[in-house]
């Protein structure tokens, strides 16, 4: 069947998190007055903090315990000594910055643009609600999406299955007319695929990839697959 929606995800697909990320850290220890090395933090901080996540998305821990955790623990890996207080004053002010800085990966608004005329566009992000908002309104692609899905608003996180049922509900779509386009294998591809969508794999590392899965290097890319 023809494809009427298109449900993308936001960070590491549109949104450049790590770009803006490490921007809201330098601002942040910069503020706060801490003699460390924002780039030796950060050389730690990543793999932690995709660690977590994916505690996050298998229910292992909460929201809180993510904000805290991937900083205490990158803390302690490069021996810098930071109170309870501290880390939770510094998580808190990541969040506050982190929507501030609006990078987009090449190519997100040509390609929204692109598709707009053609399908219904949605927004499903395991981020956190409050957030997430800020950062589609903050860098102007909000206009180009009808329905925004948050895991936090669900309940659940991607890949369960509620949160595309959900999504789908909600954009009064069906599965074999929808299509997910994103970055994260077991999240967004294996999550929407079980559920009856199309799916297009965000690989911007150019990883190994079945030959049933599309994949895409750059965002001009999905022309190919969707007109």
């Amino acid at each position: 069947m023809k494809i009427k929606h298109i449900f993308f995800d936001l960070d590491h697909t549109l949104w450049d998190f790590e770009k803006n990320s490490d921007l809201a850290f330098e601002t942040v220890f910069t503020n706060n007055n801490l003699s460390v090395s924002v780039t030796k933090f950060l050389t730690y901080y990543k793999s932690i903090n995709q660690k977590y996540w994916k505690l996050y998305r298998d229910e292992r821990v909460t929201k809180e315990q993510l904000r805290f955790g991937r900083l205490n623990d990158t803390f302690a890996k490069i021996n810098y000594k930071v109170n309870k207080e501290l880390i939770n004053k510094l998580a808190i002010e990541y969040i506050e910055e982190l929507p501030k800085n609006n990078y987009l990966f090449d190519g997100t608004h040509e390609i929204l643009e692109y598709l707009q005329p053609n399908y219904q566009m949605h927004i499903i992000t395991n981020g956190f609600n409050e957030v997430q908002h800020e950062k589609l309104l903050n860098s102007g692609i909000n206009i180009y999406f009808d329905q925004i899905i948050t895991s936090e608003a669900v309940g659940v996180k991607k890949p369960n299955p509620k949160i595309f049922n959900y999504a789908l509900e909600q954009a009064k779509a069906i599965p074999s007319e929808s299509i997910m386009i994103g970055d994260n294998w077991e999240a967004d591809i294996m999550g929407a695929k079980n559920v009856g969508f199309d799916v297009i794999f965000c690989n911007f590392n150019s990883n190994p990839v079945g030959e049933n899965i599309k994949s895409i290097n750059n965002l001009f890319e999905i022309k190919q697959f969707l007109k």
